[in-house]
């Protein structure tokens, strides 16, 4: 019996067989994005040295008031 709170029946019905929860499986089902590939950031590169600093920054990484925008992608992307 089709429950009318659930957006994508087969999506809910696969989930489920898969042992997700009733919950979870009603959650992503009702998603119209769920599965797609996310965010499209842009790659460190074509950052300004100032965002890197503040990513950075947020991140924790030390000594980075010292480092070129070569050296913060490094840790950036090795942290």
């Amino acid at each position: 019996m089709p429950n009318p709170s659930i957006k994508d029946e087969e999506k809910y019905e696969a989930l489920r067989e898969k042992g997700y929860s009733k919950e979870k499986s009603a959650r992503i089902a009702n998603t119209p994005d769920a599965g797609k590939k996310g965010g499209k950031a842009r790659p460190y590169e074509e950052w300004t040295k100032e965002h890197l600093y503040n990513k950075a920054k947020t991140v924790g990484i030390e000594n980075r008031s010292k480092m070129n925008k070569a050296e913060l992608i490094y840790a950036l992307r090795n942290n």
